[in-house]
This record gives C-alpha cells, sequence and structure tokens, in this order.
C-alpha cells in the first residue's frame, strides 16, 4: 500500500503513516526496511497489518521519489521559504550593519577620553 508519514519521531523511533485507504498506521523504526530514513511528509511503501493494539505498518520503505512532494505542494512552499531567507539576509545586513556602527563609536569615545 501507499502513504505518506504524517508523524515520526526520530529519538522515540515511532510514528504515524496515512495510508490511501486514508487509515491511520502506526509504524515503528522496527519496520523500517534495511537503510530506510523516513522524515514527515515523505511518501512510503508498506505492507498494513492488523496488530494487538490496532492498524501497524510493516516492511515500509521509500517510493519512487519517495521524500519528494508533489509539484502543486513544493512550489506554494518554496515561495515562503524565499521570502524568509530574504527577509534573513536583509536583517543580518542590518545587525552587521549596527555591529560596526557600535564598534565606531566605542573607539570615538576612547579617543575622547584621553
Amino acid at each position: 500500500m501507499n502513504g505518506e508519514v504524517k508523524f515520526f519521531n526520530r529519538k522515540k523511533g515511532f510514528g504515524f503513516i496515512k495510508g490511501e485507504d486514508e487509515k491511520e498506521y502506526f509504524v515503528h523504526f522496527s519496520a523500517l526496511t534495511e537503510g530506510t530514513m523516513i522524515n514527515d511528509n515523505d511518501r512510503v511503501t508498506f505492507d498494513p497489518s492488523e496488530g494487538d493494539r490496532g492498524l501497524q505498518a510493516q516492511n515500509v520503505s521509500l517510493a519512487q521519489g519517495g521524500n519528494e512532494a508533489p509539484a502543486e505542494e513544493s512550489s506554494s512552499e518554496e515561495e515562503p521559504k524565499e521570502e524568509a531567507s530574504e527577509e534573513a539576509s536583509s536583517e543580518e545586513e542590518s545587525k552587521e550593519e549596527s555591529k560596526e556602527e557600535s564598534k565606531e563609536e566605542p573607539k570615538e569615545e576612547a579617543s575622547e577620553d584621553f
């Protein structure tokens, strides 16, 4: 079955996958195929099973292009990132300018004291 990782906590070793049947499956790190690492929103394939505590995903592996979001979603997600990086770079420039100004001020004050 195909699905999407809704949540996966690497430190705790578990998470949930939403299957193509719209049901949520518990996934434990031990159910990942060898060498597989999953992240939130990854597209995966898995074998659904019924465990003692409910639905579980077994033999989980990344789907072809598993960690790539569909084109529609990625383009809308990229725009805010670009804007945020532009804002961050202008903030950094402002910080650098204020640091330079503050460096100059003590020198002037020091020369006035002597």
